[in-house]
């Protein structure tokens, strides 16, 4: 890879991740669905299938989600230096944006303006998250089947509001599911093709 490619890809890190820390206001969920902009559509470091994957490992680990997929991104593009690259440009923006607004944090605290900003600012977060909630449950459809999926979101929404389980927990046991239900998938079409691949060859 030359040294030019190398600059580019650390440029289309820092310059991604730079944007998802500038404009993702309201948190780690809300910034979400940017990241999966920057590295499914805009620069297609990765697939749907993958970002869902590590976006339901980094929930089930300790700490901040956007810094966690960050750290991800930066690494799968360029090792260690990448994963710096990418974690100090995600959260520089608020950290130079927190020093210089220390002074006047407890009156914007109280500012009916700001108030109403974050007001305003909710609908488009919420729709944000929709739209990508929607988009995996179309993929779950396609691999799981509509049964299946309204059997998991049931079992889900049961675990999380009226058991009251660590969402941690919950990802791990899906992810468990998941891994058991996809070998078993493997198992039952190798299986299939064998039988198939014996009929011919005795017909």
């Amino acid at each position: 890879m030359s040294e030019q490619t190398n600059e580019r890809r650390y440029s289309q890190l820092a310059w991604a991740m730079g944007k998802t820390g500038i404009l993702g206001y309201g948190g780690g969920p809300s910034v979400i669905p940017l990241i999966r902009f920057e590295a499914v559509t805009h620069y297609r470091w990765m697939d749907d299938e993958e970002f869902g994957e590590v976006l339901a490992i980094a929930n089930a680990l300790p700490g901040p989600i956007a810094t966690k997929m960050a750290a991800y991104l930066g690494y799968r593009q360029k090792g260690i230096l990448g994963s710096i690259v990418a974690v100090l440009m995600h959260i520089l923006p608020s950290v130079i944006a927190m020093v210089c607004l220390l002074s006047f944090v407890e009156y914007l605290s109280n500012s009916e303006v700001v108030q109403g900003m974050i007001a305003a600012v909710m609908p488009v977060i919420s729709v944000m998250l929709g739209v990508m909630a929607y988009e995996f449950a179309k993929r779950a459809y396609k691999g799981l089947g509509r049964i299946m999926v309204v059997v998991f979101c049931a079992i889900s929404f049961a675990l999380l509001q009226l058991v009251s389980i660590h969402p941690a927990i919950v990802i791990v046991l899906f992810l468990a599911y998941g891994a058991f239900h996809f070998r078993l998938a493997e198992r039952l079409n190798s299986k299939a093709k064998k039988t198939e691949k014996a009929e011919g060859e005795s017909s």
